[in-house]
């Protein structure tokens, strides 16, 4: 039996995987003629893989909102704030236009976290959210208040990572 009711998905935890894991839903819905879009939070390093392989794809746009630097969560930088307010407002203008089938917020649990964003906000975009629109939400530390309205709930928990042996990101797997 077919759905076309979009629903919530969460993709969060201390594992590695949560943005792949987005990003192959995000193909696969374009593989199937669905408009996806992702919004990224806190990224603006050109260098992220995924960029190249989503330009070429017609059905995915995606666009960030970050510099590319680190975020420091105890003192994050006043354009850091600034663009993560400003992504939340452009996802909720795409989410709301209903012109996509899948949207995905790319690092807003993170973003939420460090207070960067607020809580009210993200809530009233899940609560304006179109039915038709499927709508991810990746990054550790998903709100409680975030995971409770979600359909799907996914944590992804590290149990072994080759960082702690000292190998650091590998261009193509890590970025």
């Amino acid at each position: 039996m077919k759905s076309s009711t979009g629903l919530i998905q969460v993709y969060t935890g201390n594992g590695k995987g949560k943005t792949t894991a987005a990003l192959g839903q995000a193909m696969r819905a374009a593989g199937q003629g669905l408009k996806v879009y992702i919004v990224q939070f806190m990224k603006g390093w050109p260098h992220y893989g995924e960029l190249d392989t989503v330009g070429q794809h017609s059905n995915v746009t995606m666009k960030q909102f970050g510099r590319p630097d680190y975020v420091y969560k105890e003192d994050p930088a006043p354009e850091d704030i600034r663009l993560a307010r400003e992504a939340l407002e452009h996802a909720r203008e795409i989410v709301r236009s209903g012109q996509y089938d899948l949207v995905i917020l790319d690092e807003v649990n993170v973003a939420l976290e460090w207070d960067l964003i607020q809580l009210d906000n993200v809530l009233s975009l899940l609560d304006q959210k179109p039915d038709k629109v499927e709508l991810i939400l990746t990054g550790r530390y998903a709100h409680p208040e975030v995971t409770a309205r979600a359909d799907v709930v996914t944590e992804m928990r590290e149990i072994k990572h080759p960082y702690h042996r000292g190998i650091v990101s590998r261009r193509g797997i890590e970025y």
